[in-house]
């Protein structure tokens, strides 16, 4: 039996959380009443990647529709928070905005702010006020861990530097690499694969604050990377397949010439 509902020709935000009620409540949809807070979980990471590879290719149309399927990821969450008595999207909304008043005295209050570095340097400091954070250690600590590795580091190194403990200038952090490399070697020559699981993430963690340095974002950087890699293998492989190579059986010379052909192109 279809629910009543009003169509129109355009709808707002208010619309969708009702369609998002609707759906959930008896008589909806025996899919969307089923769904849990886990049971969606990776459906929110896809869709929030989804919306980062359309900001990243500048498409305007997919942006605008990927921000609705995040936001509809946010609408079911909230309402099965609802059905549940914790809260509502009305609460989501109170809190974010309670968050945005207090965090921007120098808007909403009588704080003077002389610079961007200002405003960021009172937006940590209330942060910590507000989650009772006494050390930068905490403000580690709570760090999701759910985060990618590179994120995560680039974070925690992040908090360290505000606790004042950080390289002075970038050659310490960039030094850091060599050093790291070489007990990384030392320690694939032990054989010793304990070892080596450390050092390789010790060289990783000084190369994302190498990043952190060059003010680049390591996750970002190694995602660039890994394209362009994909980009220059397919072009070798097409080569490959021009001159009649097999690439499982080619020299490494070879493959380093096709390698160096996909480069110039």
């Amino acid at each position: 039996m279809a629910v009543s509902f009003e169509f129109k020709e355009k709808y707002n935000f208010n619309d969708l959380v009702e369609i998002v009620r609707i759906l959930r409540e008896p008589g909806g949809c025996p899919w969307d009443m089923e769904q849990t807070h886990q049971s969606i979980r990776e459906n929110f990471l896809e869709e929030t990647y989804e919306v980062i590879e359309a900001i990243d290719t500048n498409n305007r149309e997919l942006m605008q529709e990927e921000l609705g399927d995040v936001l509809l990821q946010v609408l079911m969450h909230s309402d099965m928070a609802r059905t549940e008595g914790w809260f509502t999207i009305d609460d989501v909304a109170d809190g974010i905005s309670q968050k945005l008043i207090i965090r921007h005295p120098h808007v909403f209050g009588d704080v003077n702010v002389n610079s961007t570095d200002d405003v960021l340097k009172n937006w940590d400091t209330i942060k910590r006020q507000t989650k009772d954070q006494r050390t930068q250690s905490e403000a580690m600590a709570a760090i999701p861990a759910t985060y990618p590795a590179l994120m995560k580091a680039q974070k925690v190194q992040e908090k360290a530097k505000k606790a004042g403990f950080d390289w002075r200038e970038a050659d310490g952090a960039f030094d850091k690499i060599s050093e790291e490399a070489a007990e990384l070697k030392e320690a694939l020559a032990r054989g010793d694969k304990a070892s080596v699981e450390d050092e390789l993430g010790d060289l990783l963690f000084s190369v994302v604050n190498t990043a952190r340095f060059c003010g680049c974002e390591a996750e970002t950087a190694l995602d660039k990377a890994t394209k362009k890699f994909m980009a220059r293998f397919n072009i070798v492989e097409r080569l490959a397949s021009e001159k009649g190579i097999d690439m499982k059986s080619a020299s490494i010379e070879v493959l380093d010439e096709l390698w160096d052909c996909a480069k110039k192109n």
